[in-house]
C-alpha cells in the first residue's frame, strides 16, 4: 500500500472522529498523474448529494499537458464509490452542524486507488495552540533524553 498524496494539515486542523475507505472515479490519466506523486488534496472536502458522494477541490495535474485535451479541469468534482449503507452515514454526520468530510489521504490499494475520508470537527484557536505546546514539549523531552 503505497501513499501518494496526504492531507498533513487534517489532523492540525480538525479532530478526527470515524474514517471511511472510498474509491475514486479516475481517468487514466489521472491514475498515472496521482501514481507518479503528484496532486493535492490539502483545500479538498467532500460532500453528499442526492445518494452520491464526491469530492470537491482535489487537484490532479494532467499526466502529460500537450497531450491532454483542451477541457481538462484539474479540479473537477470526482465522484466517490462508496456502498449506499455507507454513502447513507455519511450523510447524515454531513448534516449535523460542526463536522464535515475530510479527505486524509490518497493510496493504492491492489489495483485501485482509494481515498481515505474522515469525519472531523473543526479544532478552535486554542485546541490548535494547545497542540502546538504539546508538540514543543515533547521536543524539548526528547533533546533532554539525547544528553
Amino acid at each position: 500500500m503505497a501513499i501518494y498524496i496526504e492531507n498533513r494539515k487534517a489532523h492540525f486542523n480538525y479532530s478526527i472522529e470515524d474514517t471511511y475507505e472510498a474509491g475514486i472515479e479516475l481517468t487514466g490519466g489521472e491514475v498515472k498523474s496521482i501514481r507518479s506523486g503528484s496532486g493535492n488534496i490539502n483545500s479538498a472536502f467532500c460532500i453528499v448529494r442526492g445518494g452520491e458522494a464526491f469530492i470537491i477541490g482535489m487537484n490532479i495535474p494532467p499526466y502529460q499537458p500537450k497531450n491532454t485535451s483542451d477541457g481538462y479541469d484539474p479540479e473537477k468534482t470526482r465522484k466517490l464509490l462508496l456502498s449506499k449503507k455507507e454513502i447513507k452515514k455519511l450523510g447524515e454526520k454531513d448534516d449535523i452542524k460542526g463536522l464535515t468530510l475530510v479527505p486524509l489521504s490518497v493510496y493504492s490499494k491492489g489495483p485501485y486507488i482509494k481515498v481515505s475520508i474522515a469525519i472531523g470537527r473543526g479544532k478552535k484557536t486554542y485546541d490548535k495552540r494547545e497542540t502546538i505546546k504539546g508538540r514543543d514539549l515533547d521536543r524539548e523531552m526528547e533533546r533532554e533524553y539525547k544528553r
